[in-house]
């Protein structure tokens, strides 16, 4: 399975500027299966309030028909962000364009940062199928709690995609959380940062394909490129690691003790106190 992905500027509240470097670049990509832009890519995301969020955001779905022509006539499936307006509301928002029609992801989990202020949360989880793989899609900070890659893990993906907007301040995210939650799942981990400068944020890039054992496939630096790999979505599903033949094997889910994990379940039941909200620093 060939996958790529596509670290690209984006031209804030531009869709069709957006759609057609998305598109150019495609076409020089042939043969691919998968591949990821960046989140909010199509509408850019550094929104200052409600009513730019609603301004920038995409309307109607029919602007996707060029990912949908090309995603009928080559195979490839196409992960894009954007923000998404139905009404007054606003979905920080993936679309998953492939062969056979247009689904969509939206953002669970949302950071004090851009657009997100002002998005309403997504409530659902769950895989998608390209080809023979089982895809999980999150969007940039839903990378952060551990449990909604575990979540998507134990419903079987073998492939974790990520469109992510990481600015300055969230290397840690793009260093080291991708790398642990590829190893700490045993997936396939596809992280789809941007570049360039919006609204006074820079983003930083970064982007990388990681393989089960956490290795580096494909990796880039600040600047615009395309980063592409082979991987087999089969390795995801071999969970047990035996380095010795019942000496030293390690079982990364049949290890696990459910019985013991209630509080992961439930809400913290004692509010934050306000002299330690002004500590929080916002990662992407």
């Amino acid at each position: 399975m060939r996958v790529a992905c596509f670290q690209m500027p984006v031209v804030y509240g531009d869709p069709v500027a957006n759609i057609d470097a998305a598109m150019a670049q495609l076409e020089s990509q042939p043969g691919l299966d998968l591949a990821v832009f960046p989140e909010a890519f199509l509408t850019g995301y550094a929104a200052a309030d409600l009513a730019e969020a609603q301004r920038i955001a995409i309307e109607d779905p029919g602007i996707l028909a060029p990912f949908a022509y090309f995603a009928r006539e080559t195979g490839t499936t196409v992960i894009i962000g954007a923000l998404a307006r139905d009404g007054e509301t606003v979905r920080n928002r993936a679309y998953i364009i492939g062969p056979d029609g247009i689904s969509n992801y939206d953002k669970t989990h949302l950071p004090h940062l851009g657009a997100d202020r002002f998005v309403t949360a997504g409530d659902t989880i769950e895989p998608i199928q390209i080809g023979a793989a089982s895809v999980g899609v999150l969007i940039c900070y839903d990378l952060r709690p551990p449990e909604a890659t575990r979540s998507l893990a134990l419903q079987g993906i073998d492939i974790l995609a990520l469109p992510t907007n990481w600015p300055e301040g969230a290397e840690t995210s793009a260093n080291f959380v991708a790398i642990t939650r590829a190893a700490e799942n045993k997936i396939f981990v596809l992280t789809c940062n941007r570049v360039g400068t919006e609204n006074g944020f820079r983003f930083i890039g970064k982007s990388r394909i990681i393989d089960p054992t956490g290795r580096v496939l494909a990796e880039a630096g600040d600047d615009a490129t395309v980063i592409v790999s082979d991987i087999d979505p089969t390795l995801a599903r071999a969970k047990r690691t035996v380095n010795i033949p019942g000496e030293y094997e390690l079982d990364i889910m049949g290890c696990r003790r459910p019985e013991l994990y209630g509080a992961i379940g439930r809400q913290f039941l004692d509010p934050i106190a306000p002299e330690a909200l002004q500590h929080r620093s916002v990662i992407g």
